[in-house]
């Protein structure tokens, strides 16, 4: 028994100096700027350091081909089985080929139900149904609908633009099989968080012409995705180095996403990706001078950057409306339906969400917003979890489920 004891002391003394080691080496990679506002700053402080010591450990492990950095990411996305649940209906399926799982109220209903067809974020890479259990079934509960969260097909190991297509896949079987979920066909919304907010509103734009199924009803974008030609507005400038998706990561996780070169993330940041043609063209929709002047406190416009063919050639992929949606032409734009979108404060996507918003508003689409002054980047991730969530999590479900009731 003595020498177990010993074995065990031996064992944590040497991963405690392993910790420490790594923690010596890479004490860069800790920091980042938690600001007072925030929701629960020391909470996102001791979240932030035990995510980073993670990656690294595993970025070590995988510069030996022990594992991979996208593996552990979707551990920690899936989070903990949820507990089962009396009120709902919850049965897995596949829709033309995509596993989905539907929830369904347990309580009978007078009338066919409005449906809800959820997309999770993780940039195309990790996220999963599991991933966004709590919060489908909430939406369920909440609103009275049958919630549809969709399994896509993730990255590396499915190429874009796998995962819109299997978004659309999904969406389109459900528009045509309706009824026989108990959902009234033309009540159905999609929604979908970060990369699943992209997806939302790509799906949305490429049905607008489709004359053959029912029309999309409305539309809720979380903290959306939405353009990749500047990374130099005002919210990315402003949380460039706040968790978890800092200005770099964003860039980073792109690049991964596509399977594209990831020494180029500077060049992309410095927006040496676009060519001066797009650059023009776009200008009327992507610009900081569309930003409201709250937004733009202490914001500094970079010094612009020298076109790089090579850059472009690695990203030009990005330059189509299904990655970037806030570049579809006004035809597109103007046939959306209604739209909730709920941005963060302190989210370097937040400025994706208001130059939509406009684009929206200024064809004639009506736009519920919600901007959640303490929120963050990942932060509905944490919905459902007790103690270990914020109070922002509930707040940004809150107002989906609210604006969903309406629809």
């Amino acid at each position: 028994m003595d020498s177990f004891y010993a074995l065990v002391l031996t064992a944590g003394i040497l991963v405690a100096f392993v910790l420490l080691v790594l923690i010596a080496t890479y004490h860069n990679s800790f920091k980042a700027e938690i600001p007072p506002d925030v929701d629960q700053p020391a909470k996102l402080l001791l979240y932030h350091c035990i995510y980073e010591l993670m990656e690294i450990l595993v970025k070590n492990l995988e510069n030996f081909g022990i594992f991979e950095e996208c593996i552990l990411i979707r551990l920690i996305t899936d989070g903990l089985p949820a507990c089962r649940d009396s009120r709902l209906f919850i049965k897995d399926l596949h829709f033309d080929g995509v596993p989905v799982r539907i929830y369904l109220p347990r309580i009978p209903s007078a009338s066919k139900r409005r449906g809800v067809i959820f997309f999770h974020g993780g940039c195309g890479m990790f996220g999963s149904i599991r991933s966004h259990e709590r919060i489908c079934r909430c939406i369920a509960r909440k609103s009275d609908s049958v919630v549809v969260s969709v399994g896509y097909s993730l990255s590396p190991e499915h190429k874009y633009p796998a995962q819109i297509l299997d978004c659309l896949t999904a969406t389109v079987h459900f528009l045509k099989t309706a009824e026989t979920h108990g959902v009234d066909p033309d009540r159905i919304i999609v929604c979908g968080d970060s990369a699943g907010g992209t997806f939302a509103a790509a799906v949305c734009q490429e049905l607008v012409n489709r004359r053959d199924i029912p029309k999309i009803h409305a539309q809720v974008l979380i903290y959306p995705f939405l353009q990749a030609l500047n990374f130099n507005l005002p919210s990315h400038q402003k949380n460039a180095f706040i968790p978890f998706l800092s200005q770099e990561r964003l860039v980073y996780f792109i690049l991964k996403y596509l399977k594209s070169d990831c020494s180029v993330i500077g060049a992309v940041l410095a927006g040496s990706h676009v060519p001066e043609s797009i650059n023009l063209k776009y200008k009327k929709w992507i610009n900081p001078d569309l930003i409201p002047e709250i937004f733009k406190l202490d914001y500094k416009p970079p010094v612009p950057a020298s076109f790089l063919p090579q850059v472009h050639k690695e990203t030009k992929v990005v330059f189509g409306t299904r990655f970037s949606p806030l570049l579809a032409e006004n035809a597109v734009i103007c046939h959306l339906p209604d739209t909730c979108i709920i941005t963060c404060e302190h989210d370097v996507l937040r400025d994706d969400g208001l130059l939509y918003k406009k684009r929206l508003e200024d064809n004639n689409v009506k736009v519920t917003w919600y901007h959640v002054d303490e929120g963050f980047h990942c932060v509905l991730a944490f919905f459902g979890y007790g103690i270990f969530s914020f109070p922002s999590s509930s707040k940004i479900l809150n107002h989906a489920v609210n604006f969903i009731k309406g629809c």
